[in-house]
């Protein structure tokens, strides 16, 4: 997976302005941490909004479409209709964990035996092949890309611009990584949890005291 950080707009600076126009008071940046943790601790979502973000990501269809769910954001995505798309294809790596222990709702994964990880990584490969060369033929032979496209497996890479707000972010991030901090259990697929550990990075550049506000109130998004 990978993320780019194509843009982003104000910082911890504009999420305590925000909060500060309610009552006409200004603030030391020492202050304005204060006030940023006690936002977040409160859960008083509307500053946070101050700052946006557009991010560029590549990613497999099957992680481009769990991340539109997040209906807290703009998207623009690369059309299979109008271009041609490119032969980027996911296979498992050898540490994505590959038996689902339990039940829906009550269950755990696992990693996989010697010849799981080998049947797996044959199967995306074989399939990825034969996809591939079918969407070839079909071009060749005069076929629409909208049409030809249809064979192309959730495996193939997708790129998006996803333009959202940090409150919306934040709310991202407490769904999509399980991490040691957060107060609330999630279960994120392993391939969007990536992405997630990535848009937090540069979350953390932009407005690090916000960041750290919400690691240390349990990472719940206000």
């Amino acid at each position: 997976m990978t993320v780019e950080l194509i843009d982003s707009m104000g910082g911890d600076h504009s999420i305590a302005r925000a909060a500060r126009v309610s009552s006409g008071t200004t603030g030391t940046p020492e202050k304005d941490r204060g006030l940023i943790n006690m936002l977040m601790r409160d859960r008083h979502g509307s500053p946070f909004e101050a700052v946006t973000f557009q991010f560029r990501i590549e990613c497999p269809i099957f992680v481009a479409r769990e991340f539109f769910r997040h209906r807290i954001a703009s998207y623009n995505e690369v059309s299979g209709r109008y271009a041609v798309m490119e032969p980027v294809f996911y296979t498992p790596s050898s540490s994505r964990p590959l038996k689902q222990i339990g039940k829906p709702g009550a269950y755990r994964f696992e990693g996989g035996t010697g010849t799981q990880e080998r049947v797996t990584s044959a199967a995306h490969r074989d399939a990825a092949r034969f996809a591939w060369s079918a969407y070839q033929d079909q071009l060749a032979h005069g076929i629409a890309r909208e049409v030809a496209r249809n064979v192309l497996p959730l495996s193939l890479y997708t790129s998006f611009c996803v333009t959202l707000n940090l409150r919306s972010l934040l709310n991202l991030l407490s769904l999509r990584w399980a991490h040691p901090d957060s107060t609330v259990p999630t279960f994120p697929l392993a391939e969007i949890e990536d992405v997630a550990v990535q848009m937090n990075r540069f979350a953390e550049a932009v407005a690090p005291d916000a960041m750290a506000a919400f690691d240390k109130n349990g990472r719940v998004a206000p």
